[in-house]
């Protein structure tokens, strides 16, 4: 190994040394959210075409590499926080494989977390340059995707520290996310008048608490409590919790009176799966 491989090699662990793999991931985990909800606010915002379609430049400034005007702002910061995520999601995947101490698992997660970046930058170039509904979708779809694995990698290097009373307190959040979903949503139950962007970007902030709860809730169950019938129910309570993150999405996307009456049933289900889960995991 050359003198100038094992310096990286020693400041790299030095870093992970100080400031270790866990809080890494808890803050790559913190800016994919960021990145997620900027995203929101610059599709609301109608933004998403701002910087006059231009990528990965904007309108203005030296090279066109800053924005010119509000709308160009949203989509410009959106893809200022992404790269920064970006970095982050690399250094967890390196730091994370080359830790000898963090369970392969995290490694894997973290990897194919990396993977999946430049696919969607990849889709973030299109949502741009095309702007198509199916695009958008799957922009989004592969965010979550990333988020979920970030989540379950962050809980699994945290897990010395989780026990069995964080359960119930993490339903609880879980509990109280499904109304204000509801409350948030352009549907008829929903008690805002106006979709505005900040109800949108509520709403998706609500949209991630509540899976990263069933989440976190269902794996520290499976590691500190022996009760199948609690682990059945938490993941019937996961099903119903990505039917309801799909059709609030889908009530968002398109005016469909069968969807959303569909989305309504389904959240009063899932307050109900949240409740039992809830009085469970207190025995």
């Amino acid at each position: 190994m050359s003198s100038d491989s094992q310096t990286a090699d020693r400041g790299l662990r030095s870093l992970i040394a100080r400031f270790g793999v866990p809080h890494l991931l808890a803050t790559t985990l913190v800016l994919v959210a960021g990145t997620i909800l900027l995203g929101i606010a610059a599709k609301a915002t109608g933004s998403g075409l701002a910087c006059e379609a231009n990528w990965p430049q904007c309108d203005a400034g030296p090279f066109n590499l800053l924005p010119a005007n509000l709308p160009s702002f949203y989509e410009w910061f959106h893809r200022f926080v992404a790269m920064f995520a970006g970095f982050a999601i690399i250094g967890s995947a390196v730091s994370a494989w080359r830790s000898p101490d963090i369970d392969r698992r995290v490694a894997a997660l973290v990897v194919l977390g990396m993977v999946l970046t430049p696919i969607q930058v990849y889709l973030g170039r299109e949502t741009v340059l095309r702007y198509e509904m199916e695009i958008l979708s799957l922009h989004f779809w592969t965010a979550i995707l990333i988020f979920a694995m970030f989540v379950v990698a962050t809980a699994l290097v945290w897990k010395p520290r989780l026990r069995s009373s964080h359960v119930p307190a993490v339903l609880a959040l879980g509990l109280v996310s499904v109304p204000l979903h509801v409350a948030l949503s352009p549907t008829d139950l929903g008690l805002v008048s106006d979709y505005s962007p900040t109800v949108q970007l509520l709403q998706y902030g609500v949209t991630l608490s509540l899976l990263a709860s069933v989440i976190v809730a269902t794996m520290v169950t499976n590691w500190r409590k022996e009760d199948q019938t609690l682990l059945g129910l938490l993941a019937g309570t996961t099903v119903l919790t990505l039917a309801v993150t799909y059709l609030g999405r889908r009530a968002v996307m398109t005016l469909n009176p069968a969807l959303d009456q569909l989305y309504l049933v389904l959240a009063g289900v899932l307050f109900l799966a949240f409740g039992v889960v809830i009085y469970r995991s207190r025995k």
